[in-house]
């Protein structure tokens, strides 16, 4: 068997100038116990993989398929007592092979044999036996406000950490949140390495849509504002360095009406090149509109999006994109002028007497794009359906099946069939 250990990632390069400042001039008060405000877990994560290619523009193989099962241990200490408080955050897993096949590889839930050696994966298109990682961070309270440095899950309009396979993306550098303000939240951020999905161990973040393109460093900021209880807007800036940056503005609102619960997501994503430019000229500028209405167990979604500019949407590779609305489970919708319309429809079964069991029906078609020279367009269906127990000796334990068909002009057709198993243990 193959074994990729890690070792613990807890040191980062110095922090800017800008993070030292505002951690050195937040107010100071005690926190609580380091001990008693722990917490731990163990999750068990079965997940078997399915993706048909026969009918894709998928030259060499006919479908992906593997079965793997994941451990993911995680754990929280509590603030030490005094002005500042410190604590620690630690995260391991360890992926195992369960099926698989040099001419199936290739679903990212485990780390493929040519990853260690840096080669092609034609050269030799195994999967691991077997593989593990761990990272953590050190972390200080001020007040309200929490610094952290190390292993990192960020989730913020930019950035959100991908956790749609075995094990969880994470991030190597600092994160700053400063709540000292009722209504404000400030957001500043580095990171400097990412463990994929698909590989073992930290190296250089990708670029999404320009794989070919990496940096060292993604900074950003951010502001939000909650102008009441059920409307925020906020003010984003990052920057991949020498390959893009980006300018974000995202606002929601709630409303009741009756019985109906209305919301609304508008956002707007404006991304260009910097620096060095190793991605070339860039030019995406995306507006995404997401609306809501809940009735009791149902909710209707209709989601908008167009891609303004020239480029496709650079953004970091597999992370998830919370702040744009038709980024589903396998297309992103984000060609260079392509704009795209979705339909959800979600039910959750405690309404008819079955609780614990919810259900997700979504499409998604895009348009205005274009592919080898010529108009084209592609759309995905997605089913998603879960159940979690509710009591007994199995509470909490959850079984997902999500099913995916997608037609494109660029991919042909695909079917895909993921089914998950999960239970998460607390261990304190």
């Amino acid at each position: 068997m193959i074994n990729t250990p890690k070792t613990l990632n807890i040191a980062v390069r110095p922090l800017t100038l800008a993070m030292a400042v505002a951690v050195a001039t937040l107010p100071t008060v005690a926190h609580a116990d380091f001990v008693s405000d722990s917490k731990a877990s163990l999750t068990a994560r079965n997940f078997y993989y399915n993706h048909d290619l026969r009918d894709s523009t998928a030259p060499a193989q006919s479908k992906l398929e593997e079965w793997a099962q994941g451990f993911i241990f995680k754990a929280e200490s509590g603030y030490t007592q005094g002005p500042v408080g410190f604590g620690l955050d630690v995260y391991a897993g360890l992926g195992l092979k369960l099926d698989s096949s040099p001419s199936r590889s290739g679903t990212a839930l485990l780390p493929g044999a040519y990853n260690r050696a840096g080669g092609a994966r034609n050269a030799d298109p195994r999967s691991v036996d077997e593989y593990s990682e761990a990272t953590g961070a050190v972390k200080m309270k001020i007040s309200r406000s929490e610094l952290k440095v190390g292993g990192l899950f960020p989730k913020i309009p930019l950035v959100s950490a991908g956790d749609a396979r075995l094990l969880p993306q994470f991030f190597e550098g600092a994160m700053l949140g400063i709540r000292e303000f009722d209504t404000v939240d400030l957001d500043l951020g580095q990171m400097r390495q990412v463990n994929y999905r698909e590989f073992s161990g930290s190296r250089k973040m990708q670029t999404g849509n320009y794989l070919s393109v990496e940096s060292d460093r993604f900074s950003y900021g951010g502001a939000t504002w909650r102008i009441a209880p059920q409307a925020a807007i906020g003010v984003w800036q990052g920057e991949l360095k020498d390959v893009y940056q980006q300018s974000m503005i995202t606002s929601t609102l709630s409303q009741s009406l009756g019985n109906w619960k209305l919301g609304a997501q508008l956002n707007y994503l404006y991304t260009r090149e910097t620096g060095d430019e190793l991605a070339g000229k860039l030019d995406s500028r995306m507006p995404s509109l997401m609306l809501s209405a809940n009735l009791g167990a149902q909710t209707f979604r209709f989601g908008y999006q167009y891609n303004a500019g020239d480029s496709a949407l650079p953004f970091l590779h597999d992370t998830d994109l919370p702040a744009v609305a038709n980024a589903v489970q396998v297309l992103r919708f984000d060609r260079a002028q392509e704009r795209s319309w979705q339909a959800r429809y979600d039910f959750d079964f405690v309404g008819v007497g079955v609780p614990g069991l919810v259900a997700m029906a979504r499409y998604v078609h895009g348009d205005n794009f274009k592919y080898q020279g010529r108009d084209a367009e592609e759309w995905e269906r997605n089913i998603d359906l879960t159940y979690t127990v509710q009591s007994g000796a199995l509470k909490n334990l959850s079984l997902r099946l999500r099913n995916v068909e997608l037609v494109g002009d660029p991919t042909g057709r695909r079917d895909e069939n993921r089914f998950i198993v999960s239970y998460t243990l607390p261990l304190l």
